[in-house]
């Protein structure tokens, strides 16, 4: 069933970074936030914090940018080529656990194959840090889509790190049955150890190849994974028309696309709801009208604290952050804050503060701001 958008605002003060140029904000500003305006960059797709607090944000064109203390913006070099175009290029980049001993990240990106095919890699390498940039060194694709096929969607590539293991959401690249095809890791959420390889207990390790990566199948195009303060792993994905879906994702489970889905696909023609076979795992939520999910994050800091504990999913078409509250595995959205943009990506602060990217689409200039999102003071 649909649910009721909550769509409280009122003015609120703009403030716009030093390196901001005209605010471009409407004057209808959503009331829980104070925002500011800090830089514009060019496709961006994710955000990670550093121990230092400095930031990195990935550009889909192909570049990894570091925002300093100061204001300036410093260059990361040693980028992989990436296949640009689409929903394609330079995607997510994660911190190693133990990054501030070791200094490896992991990115994914997007690479061309033959014949006018491509898919998703995931690679790791060291990131060394100089002045006000840097580079990335001895970076080794650990993980790729299997197969290439031709096409510029459904890429999905986010990555989640916990307790030593690596997971990497597949989406089903638009072609529908290899999602359900246990001899492609497309459609899926892949479980591997954090050097690229598969732990023995994975629950078709047994089978081997590309089989034994998958944790979860029957996925169309999970956009968000992360876990929650108890050790659950959660995937928001975008449905197809009707049945955009937050899941939690247990260990062996086909949640069935696209076999069965809440939404119907964009010619009209329908799909079975979940409820007709019960076999499939079915979503804890699910959305129609859809809400455009790009990206998933639980929030345990201290500038918000009645949100301790809750997630954040960004809108692109509901131009919105949508948050979510839990009971133990039962979750409802709780309310829905319209930003008046679209937004691809969410991520916290050390201090707590929350900070977002606009998607920078490319029809539209590409350009998209970074902004910060703190208490009405």
């Amino acid at each position: 069933m649909p649910k009721i958008r909550i769509a409280a605002v009122c003015r609120v003060a703009v403030v716009v970074g030093a390196l901001a140029a005209t605010p471009s904000l409407d004057a209808q500003q959503p009331s829980q936030f104070r925002i500011e305006q800090i830089a514009k960059f060019q496709v961006p797709w994710a955000l990670e914090f550093l121990p230092d607090g400095r930031l990195l944000i990935s550009e889909g064109v192909g570049a990894l940018k570091l925002l300093n203390a100061d204001g300036t913006i410093g260059e990361i070099t040693g980028v992989p080529a990436v296949s640009f175009g689409g929903q394609g290029g330079l995607g997510d980049i994660v911190l190693s656990p133990e990054y501030a001993s070791n200094g490896v990240i992991y990115v994914s990106y997007v690479e061309a194959g033959p014949n006018d095919t491509s898919g998703a890699v995931v690679a790791r390498g060291r990131l060394e840090l100089k002045g006000p940039g840097g580079a990335l060194v001895g970076l080794e694709p650990i993980w790729r889509q299997v197969p290439k096929v031709s096409g510029q969607g459904h890429f999905s590539h986010r990555i989640a790190l916990r307790d030593g293991y690596l997971w990497i959401s597949s989406g089903d690249r638009q072609q529908f049955d290899p999602a359900q095809d246990m001899q492609s890791n497309l459609g899926k959420i892949l479980r591997l150890n954090m050097d690229g390889s598969v732990p023995r207990d994975n629950p078709f390790a047994a089978q081997g190849g590309v089989t034994a990566q998958i944790w979860t199948l029957g996925h169309r195009n999970p956009l968000g994974l992360a876990f929650d303060g108890q050790g659950r792993l959660w995937s928001v994905e975008m449905g197809p028309m009707g049945g955009d879906e937050l899941n939690l994702i247990r260990r062996g489970q086909n949640y069935g696309y696209p076999i069965v889905s809440n939404g119907d696909h964009y010619d009209g023609k329908p799909i079975p709801d979940h409820h007709t076979r019960p076999e499939f795992a079915a979503p804890a939520i699910w959305w129609n009208p859809v809400i455009s999910p790009s990206s998933l994050m639980f929030y345990k800091g201290s500038e918000f604290p009645a949100w301790r504990g809750d997630a954040f999913i960004t809108g692109l078409s509901s131009q919105a952050l949508v948050r979510i509250e839990f009971d133990g595995e039962t979750a409802r959205e709780a309310e829905r804050i319209d930003m008046g943009r679209r937004i691809r990506a969410l991520e916290e602060g050390p201090d707590g503060v929350l900070w977002a990217l606009e998607d920078g689409r490319p029809g539209r200039g590409g350009n998209g701001w970074l902004l910060k999102l703190t208490r009405p003071r």
